[in-house]
């Protein structure tokens, strides 16, 4: 009976073709979606008029779109996990455009409300993309991708504000709606070509009561909160309100945890890293959007106040605008310290700086300098903690789960802004100061609110420090890890496994018994001598037991037919455990070992320094077989494990650089560590020309010094021309299309960009 060697399993995750698309197109995708919240802010005054509706009623094109996220965003993250991240990550972009068009096209308010609501519905795509990326991406490049498309919900409300105030003063109010869905079928498109599905499923039934349930609830307590204000704190609509989310969201907890396929694993979200995650994620939701209240309104008023800075709204939101290239700026920042020292680190320090960020903006707010540092060092703290939390998150949850476990916290950080508006409002409407007969808020007032602020992120630090570390996290698991298999009895003991080496044969006492033989291999089916192969029972009891010859052949004997545990182990090899059927006859079963050894390094610019992201890492053998291979993140690093300890050769290869290759040797335990310096490519370029025009379709080609063709090319439309990553040296450039013409150019240094060729017709 021969059995196949086993390979692990497949876990459904592969790294798609072009990963640096598959992240730019997401955080794309989540800054489109960001903008869109924040589009209709400069023509919120104007809506009564645009809309001939009181002004009452046109607050609910921005609550609207506040309710139609808030329920969304739960429910397609489910429906990713089950349905497919990518497919739902569609629907969530075609709800955008949607109601992008339905708003442009509006001029009542119920249009209005209905595009706005269909926009809100699109609130998914940020957590879609981060799940997809964790199933998608290779693990090196999984910290740095979410950083990036987390803060991408930062981004685009720091960029949305100055854009649309832009198009707004400039353009018709529609104009706002068009670019918006524009940008939402751009999105799709590139969604389309280069986002992979996802083959991670959970199946099952979708939570209809769950969903009902959970909406149901949201929609009172969002209410409450963003309409309180209106209606008044103590009124009886919004008492009723509070109370009924108290009692609907009770009565959800109390089914979602009694039915089989919840929509929202309630026991999941207790574990103490998911709990105190999304606890922290109000917090930091609460504080990032303080900012978002009052730097822009203090910034608006009126300079005769004495603490306004009497700016446009253009101009507040080109205040603010940096604050967004920050967050974009420190997402990979926060990745490198998450990946160094965990994400609970890099949150606690993330919320240390938006705290520092508010306390510096108390002192400092009567210059515009003084609200375009304070804006910027906030968003860097946002920065860090929005890319730490789909960490944490991602950390403690099952693949199976990460859409729904994604989107739970992505709508714990909306209650927190929706929160922090309400509260912001009830400041700024308490503490006014008179100016001209007009009430405006003081400046107290605005000095409260961002006290407010720094006190919600210094709560979240707080709560974040409750989240397990990494040594806890270990020891937990060790904590519940499961009892030591019992020993065998003392008359049956093994002799040691020295004594077995050679015979390739069962050490214990007696060979009697079904034997089970086969070869242990490691990488490339390379014999393994001296593996120590132990054959158990299911209960945990040692039955026979030998070592591997230098053929890599052993044999251990089971005494009945019967299921059994093989384990294989060896010096510099990860151990192998695997059932093993035997019946009858003799059975053969071959083990293959990977390696405990691992490559890490990081790949830089020789003339810069820089880190080189996306560059090609490749790991072959003395022989030239390709053992393993990966690309760089965006810090230039690179991991590569399961390598066998011994020499091979690194090979690096990115694009403006000339490929490296270097022999390394690979430790016995652990990862061995390599910098590795690129050479920046040479090139060269021209314009192939003819009678004095550029020449299109000319076809050129580059022969080095020995006459070899190194590359050949077509111009274009322009008769541009270019060869690039050249090492210095001789070529010639030798261009068709009228007569050829061949003319010598030497490269040195960066190269040569203005080798042009003038063809012509020849003369009788």
């Amino acid at each position: 009976m021969t059995h196949a060697i086993p390979r692990p399993a497949d876990v459904g995750r592969s790294a798609p073709a072009r990963p640096n698309a598959v992240v730019a197109v997401l955080a794309f995708g989540g800054i489109v979606v960001a903008l869109m919240q924040t589009l209709v802010i400069p023509i919120v005054p104007e809506l009564p008029k645009l809309l001939d509706a009181p002004s009452s009623d046109t607050a609910w094109a921005v609550t609207a779109t506040l309710l139609a996220a808030a329920v969304a965003t739960p429910m397609m993250g489910r429906l990713g996990d089950m349905y497919g991240k990518r497919r739902m990550l569609l629907v969530s972009l075609v709800l955008l455009v949607a109601g992008s068009v339905t708003a442009a096209l509006s001029d009542s308010l119920v249009p209005m409300i209905v595009g706005r609501a269909l926009q809100g519905l699109a609130s998914g795509v940020i957590p879609l993309g981060i799940s997809i990326m964790r199933d998608e991406l290779p693990a090196e490049r999984l910290g740095s991708a979410t950083a990036m498309m987390s803060a991408s919900l930062g981004v685009g409300g720091a960029l949305g504000l100055p854009s649309a105030a832009l198009i707004a003063d400039n353009f018709d109010w529609h104009v706002l709606f068009w670019s918006s869905a524009v940008m939402g079928v751009v999105a799709l498109v590139l969604v389309l070509a280069f986002v992979p599905e996802s083959r991670v499923r959970t199946g099952g039934r979708f939570d209809l009561i769950g969903a009902a349930g959970l909406a149901a609830g949201l929609i009172s307590l969002l209410l409450a909160i963003s309409k309180g204000a209106d209606w008044g704190w103590a009124s009886g609509t919004t008492l009723g309100l509070f109370a009924a989310a108290v009692v609907i969201l009770l009565a959800w907890g109390f089914f979602e945890l009694r039915t089989s396929q919840p929509l929202v694993d309630l026991r999941t979200t207790a574990r103490r890293q998911v709990l105190f995650t999304n606890l922290a994620s109000i917090a930091l939701g609460f504080a990032m959007f303080a900012m978002s209240l009052a730097l822009p309104q203090l910034l608006q008023l009126p300079e005769a106040t004495g603490y306004g800075l009497g700016q446009s709204l253009l101009a507040a939101g080109l205040v603010m605008a940096p604050s967004g290239l920050v967050m974009m700026a420190t997402a990979p920042v926060s990745a490198a310290v998450s990946k160094a020292k965990g994400p609970k680190v890099t949150l606690m320090i993330g919320a240390l700086i938006v705290a520092s960020g508010y306390g510096l903006n108390i002192v400092l707010m009567t210059e515009l300098w003084h609200f375009i540092v304070v804006s910027c060092v906030i968003g860097a703290g946002i920065g860090f903690t929005y890319g730490a939390m789909p960490a944490l998150i991602m950390g403690a949850v099952p693949a199976s789960e990460t859409g729904s476990a994604n989107s739970l916290n992505t709508l714990m950080r909306s209650i927190g802004t929706s929160s922090a508006s309400a509260v912001a409002g009830v400041v700024l409407a308490q503490m006014t100061t008179d100016f001209g007969g007009t009430a405006l808020p003081s400046e107290n007032g605005f000095k409260t609110v961002l006290a407010i602020g720094a006190g919600a992120a210094l709560v979240a630090f707080a709560i974040a420090s409750f989240i397990p570390g990494r040594r806890a996290a270990t020891e937990a698991a060790g904590a519940t890890a499961p009892e030591p298999l019992p020993e065998a009895p003392a008359e049956k003991a093994p002799t040691p496994v020295a004594a077995a080496v050679g015979s390739g044969t069962s050490d214990s006492s007696s060979e009697e018994g079904i034997p089970v033989r086969g070869r242990v291999r490691g990488a490339e089916s390379v014999p393994v001598p001296g593996a120590a192969v132990t054959l158990i029972s299911l209960e945990g009891r040692q039955l026979s037991r030998s070592a591997t010859q230098s053929e890599g052949t052993y044999a251990v004997h089971a005494p009945t037919p019967g299921s059994y545990v093989l384990i294989a182990s060896a010096d510099g090899y990860q151990p192998q455990a695997s059932t093993v059927t035997v019946t009858e006859q003799a059975v053969s079963y071959d083990v293959l070992l990977s390696g405990t050894s691992g490559l890490v390094g990081v790949v830089r610019s020789a003339d810069s320094g820089t880190p080189v992201s996306g560059a090609v890492v490749i790991v072959t053998d003395v022989r030239g077989d390709v053992l393993a291979g990966g690309q760089t993140d965006v810090l230039g690093e690179f991991t590569i494990g399961d390598l066998v300890p011994g020499p091979v050769t690194l090979a690096v290869n990115s694009a403006k650089h000339r490929p490296l290759a270097l022999p390394v040797e690979i430790g016995g335990a652990g990862n061995t560590r390599v910098e590795v310096e690129l050479k920046p490519g040479a090139n060269v370029r021209g314009t192939v020309r003819g009678a004095g025009l550029p020449l299109t379709d000319a076809s050129v080609t580059l022969m080095d010094a020995a006459g070899n063709v190194v590359a050949t090319t077509t111009t274009g439309l322009d008769g541009v021309y270019a060869f690039s990553d050249l090492d210095t040296g001789d070529y010639t450039v030798i261009a068709t299309g009228y007569p050829p013409k061949a003319r010598q150019v030497t490269v040195s240094g960066a190269g040569v960009d203005d080798h042009d060729v003038e063809l012509a017709h020849q003369r009788d």
